[in-house]
Order: structure tokens, then sequence, then C-alpha cells
């Protein structure tokens, strides 16, 4: 089989080899040229399913000038692959100039779909996930990174973030000094391997668990937020809406609605009514 010609974006595995998809190994092994960030790093994985595809390094240093010796490979009637290091291309990893320009080219650009991190995340956080926001990396720089988060603080969205080792505790500081000790997240650490980590709670409550575990400042790292919950209406405070969240995960949402208005003393009818809206 002859695949078309169009430049594929393949997603590949975020930890576990198993979950490179039967059509992501053929695409692979029928295209005549894979583009990927890391030759030697991708080549470990085309070895393991003997895929013996040519492959060319595409980052972050040359993708501007790369793209146009690639949209030549396409007008000679070659298809071409895209990967990454590690789950979807383009979703912070290189690949954006070179599908743009394909693109402009007058060339299919034809996605598979695969593992995310963000996406496999969120879907076992717990967290509101009907509205979600992926931010990507924050800054290095604490100033950077303090900006970017106060730009955020009062998304109502679920926030993701990716992390890296060796930036983990400083940016749990920074997300607690702006989003305040209180506001729930989750941080997913080693997604689909072994060591694979879920931490829940406020912000405070994971940062003090990392920053005592240097086992938990190891490893690819995603970090989601609860997104911003309006104090506008005196009727329902925060930590009363958290609470009422919360509860919902383990209880009805009528009787997570009866306990939150004996606690904070308010009327159990207008929370319920807020879960039922919240889809809680």
């Amino acid at each position: 089989m002859t695949l078309p010609v169009a430049l594929y974006i393949v997603p590949t595995p975020i930890g576990n080899l198993a979950d490179l998809t039967p059509r992501a190994q053929q695409v692979l092994a029928e295209v005549t040229l894979i583009a990927c960030e890391d030759t030697r790093h991708s080549g470990k994985l085309l070895s393991h399913f003997g895929i013996t595809t040519r492959t060319v390094a595409l980052h972050d240093h040359n993708e501007r000038a790369k793209a146009q010796w690639f949209i030549e490979k396409l007008a000679a009637g070659e298809a071409v692959a895209l990967i990454s290091d590690a789950g979807t291309p383009l979703i912070s990893d290189p690949g954006y100039h070179l599908v743009s320009q394909v693109r402009e080219a007058g060339f299919n650009v034809s996605p598979l779909p695969g593992a995310c991190a963000a996406i496999t995340a969120l879907s076992a956080s717990g967290l509101p996930s009907d509205r979600f926001s992926f931010e990507g990396f924050l800054p290095a720089k604490e100033k950077g990174r303090i900006d970017k988060l106060t730009e955020l603080r009062e998304d109502p969205r679920t926030l993701i973030f990716y992390e890296s080792p060796h930036r983990i505790v400083p940016s749990l500081a920074s997300l607690e000094q702006v989003f305040g000790s209180e506001r729930q997240m989750v941080m997913a650490r080693e997604l689909t391997k072994t060591f694979e980590t879920f931490l829940t709670g406020t912000i405070s409550e994971v940062r003090a668990i990392v920053e005592s575990d240097a086992n938990q400042q190891k490893g690819e790292i995603v970090l989601m937020c609860h997104g911003f919950i309006s104090q506008d209406d005196d009727e329902f405070p925060l930590k009363s809406l958290e609470t009422l969240q919360l509860l919902c995960g383990e209880l009805p949402l009528k009787k997570a609605s009866a306990i939150t208005a004996e606690i904070f003393g308010l009327k159990k009818n207008a929370l319920y009514k807020y879960g039922l809206e919240q889809g809680w």
C-alpha cells in the first residue's frame, strides 16, 4: 500500500511503548521520511517496532529553514511523517512552522489521534474537564512566571501546565503565591510509566508533598489547577464552593449540598441549584 502524498502528524507514546497505535506504526513504516526532534531518541522507538524509515532532525533551531526542504520532498511525491520525542507534535513541541508552511504550499496535512500528556492527565484528574486551557510550560524566570499566572488568576477554566523536574518546586511556590494556598490542584507525574503518580489537594498540600519527597521532583510533570470561582455573590463564599465540589466527589449532590449548607450557614437549595448548573 502506498500512502497518499501528505505530511502526517503522528503522536508517539509518552511512556508506554504499547500506546503507539497500529495505524501510527503503519504510517511511520510507509512514509519516505520521518521528521523528528532527536533522531537518536526516536531511533530507539522506531527500532523497537522494526521501522527502518529514514529520519531527519527537525527541532526549534532549524525548523523554519528546514520546512522548505520538506516541502520539496512533498513536491517530489514523497510522503512525510512528523513526530516529537513523546506525545502529539506541536503541543509544546516543534512542528508549527512546518505545518503552516506545508499548508501554505498547498499540500495536505493529515493528523493521527494518539497520546497527549495534557489530555491524559486531565481525564484522570477529577477536575472540571468541560472547559480547560492548556498553557504549556510556565516561564523559567520567576518574574515571567508570576506575570503569566497573574494573567490567569481569574480564569474560570481548569488550567493545565507542563513542568520540568528542576523547576517544579519554584513553580509550585509561584502557583501558591498567585492563586492562593487553598486552590485545588492535581499534579500528574510519569504518566503511563512504572512510577505514574497523581497528587491531589490544595496547592499548599501538593507543594508540601513535593518539597518533602525528592522522588516527586523527577520525571515528566503535568500541573492542573481548578479554575477561579467568583466571589461576586456573597451567598457562595469561595471556600464553600470548593467544599461542595469535594463532597460531590464522594456523595450525591443533594447530600453534599446539605452538609456544605450546614458548615457555612448557607441555603442548601441554593447550593443544590448551583451544583446542578456546574454538572456536579
